[in-house]
This record gives C-alpha cells, sequence and structure tokens, in this order.
C-alpha cells in the first residue's frame, strides 16, 4: 500500500506523486483510489488501490540505481537478429513491466539504432516514451527541473 506523498512510477507515464487517496464509486461499486499526480506532464491518473501490482507500478528508487541505469544506456548493443516488429514488440513489453533497467535498455537499444541507421516512428515515438518515463523520475530522484534532466539525458545519449 502507498501512502499520500509517495512517489511512483506508473509504466508507460511516468514517476510522479500520490496527492490523495479518496473512495469513489464507478458503475455502482465503492473503491478507494490513488490520486496520482505526474507534474512533468500535467496529467492526474486514479489509480485503484490494490491494483497497482498488476500495473507494474513500483516506487521510484534511490540515487544509487539511477547511477546505475545511466550507466546501462552505454554498456551493450541491441540484438541486431529481431526484425523491426519483434523489436517494438518487445520494447512496449519492456516499458510496460515497470523496470527502470529494461527501460534503460530500451533507450541504449533504439539510441544505438538511431546512431546506424534512421529509425521507424513507429521506435522513435517508443525512444521519446522511454526518455521521458527515465526523466521524470531523474526529476524526483535527483531533485532536478525538467529541463536540467532532459539536459543531463540528452549528454548521455550523444
Amino acid at each position: 500500500m502507498y501512502q499520500i506523498g509517495d512517489k511512483i512510477v506508473y509504466p508507460m507515464y511516468g514517476a510522479g506523486v500520490i496527492k490523495d487517496i479518496e473512495e469513489k464509486e464507478i458503475l455502482g461499486e465503492t473503491r478507494s483510489y490513488y490520486i496520482f499526480q505526474m507534474d512533468h506532464s500535467n496529467m492526474q491518473v486514479m489509480i485503484p488501490q490494490g491494483k497497482t501490482d498488476g500495473l507494474g507500478i513500483r516506487g521510484v528508487v534511490d540515487s544509487d540505481t539511477l547511477e546505475q541505469v545511466l550507466e546501462i544506456i552505454f554498456d551493450g548493443e541491441p540484438d541486431l537478429s529481431v526484425n523491426r516488429h519483434q523489436r517494438y514488440h518487445l520494447n512496449v513489453k519492456k516499458l510496460k513491466s515497470g523496470d527502470i533497467f529494461e527501460n534503460a535498455q530500451v533507450i541504449r537499444d533504439l539510441v544505438y539504432l538511431r546512431k546506424q541507421q534512421k529509425i521507424s516512428t513507429q521506435d522513435k515515438s517508443l525512444l521519446d516514451n522511454a526518455l521521458q518515463i527515465l526523466t521524470s523520475e531523474l526529476i524526483l530522484v535527483k531533485g532536478l527541473t525538467e529541463e536540467q534532466a532532459t539536459e543531463m539525458l540528452n549528454k548521455k545519449i550523444s
């Protein structure tokens, strides 16, 4: 169970803070919901309590773990034996897992491919999403502004 003020990551959306816990009646059923605020996208999401594990929601990582994740972006190369469609589905699965290390692998692989060749619009969109998710966590863990976090990541992937 999370509490008000907890910093969490919602896969495919990014990191934010639980601002409130409210009971809502939806379709005749009363449930408790986390009110999750993502300042980087100015979006608020209601997440049913008890469903967080199934959605891949996790607490933000600590600063040391984040540094390890940033190193992954430089370590290794993508599996070039898979075709574009297989790669896309594998990358979506990695992002949906909520695992920050898998998110970093998606960034690493797509940045590598982007440097070697032009990547598809789908891959570009996936890379942008993966970068936004990592940027939002950087903001919360390191206490950076969005501009500082974006600049920090851009330096690493350039």
